[in-house]
């Protein structure tokens, strides 16, 4: 048994994922969604690998507070600042892992396969958990400069301390201008989910070539999306994400490697 903790939980798509996979692998498994509220996260982790569980995914609020109960936390996590991808060992003992960075990464890569990191700034939106992840990935993967920018300012400053000097902090009202000659622009904010405010950033800047990815999956498009797409940049939803941050967990937990393909994105969208 594995699940998903989270509150709320009744959103997720998780379990679509992974039961679609059992069944596709014929894995004796099962994958639940757990609402969690945060005063019972303890408890309820700490019980979990005794009652048969061999792991779980942890989403909002949780994926701090699950690093301070964990007994061991993996550096990917440290660096990230949150854990979404939990592993219960044989003796009892709980590992908190974080792939966030791992599906950002690989989803960049399947849906823009030309995109070279190191061939220019990427602009990023935001400053949250989310964008801890994609931050330490694109460093990891050799782009020269990202320039980030949140509503806060301050929380910006906060993560570009964590990551160093390639990352150029740069005020909300200015993120129209820093879209122009950059390679790749990431949002990584709620905004233009459905139910949350629009993305009002002028997308004006956008060139020809430039890659544009949306961490939001709801809508598929989002209207940055449908911005790059205008603009005949390459667009790459955030659907892909999700499914690839998956994959470590689902074979940690269920021995099999599953695949990313089409028919897995169909049977999450149904």
């Amino acid at each position: 048994m594995a699940g998903v903790i989270g509150c709320p939980i009744a959103h997720s798509k998780s379990p679509q994922l992974h039961r679609h996979w059992l069944t596709r692998y014929g894995i004796s498994g099962h994958y639940m969604p757990m609402h969690v509220e945060p005063e019972d996260l303890k408890s309820v982790v700490r019980m979990m690998p005794r009652m048969g569980f061999v792991g779980a995914n942890v989403t909002i609020p949780h994926k701090q507070a699950i690093m301070g109960i964990a007994d061991k936390v993996t550096d990917r996590a440290r660096l990230m600042g949150a854990a979404n991808t939990l592993i219960f060992r044989e003796d009892g003992s709980i590992v908190a892992d974080n792939t966030d960075g791992y599906g950002f990464i690989t989803n960049l890569h399947d849906g823009a396969p030309d995109w070279v990191p190191g061939s220019g700034p990427a602009t990023v939106f935001g400053a949250g958990g989310a964008s801890r992840a994609v931050v330490a990935s694109l460093i990891e993967a050799g782009v020269p400069e990202i320039r980030l920018t949140n509503r806060t300012r301050e929380r910006a400053e906060d993560l570009a301390a964590t990551f160093g000097k390639s990352i150029k902090v740069v005020d909300w009202v200015q993120a129209g201008n820093i879209i122009e000659d950059a390679a790749l622009v990431v949002n990584t904010t709620s905004l233009g989910m459905t139910g949350q405010r629009a993305l009002r950033v002028p997308l004006d800047g956008l060139q020809p070539g430039t890659v544009v990815t949306d961490l939001v999956y709801t809508p598929l498009k989002t209207d940055l999306l449908l911005a790059g797409e205008a603009a005949d940049c390459t667009v790459v939803d955030g659907l892909g994400m999700l499914l690839h941050q998956a994959v470590p967990g689902f074979e940690r937990w269920f021995g099999h490697r599953p695949e990313v393909d089409d028919e897995v994105r169909a049977a999450v969208l149904r």
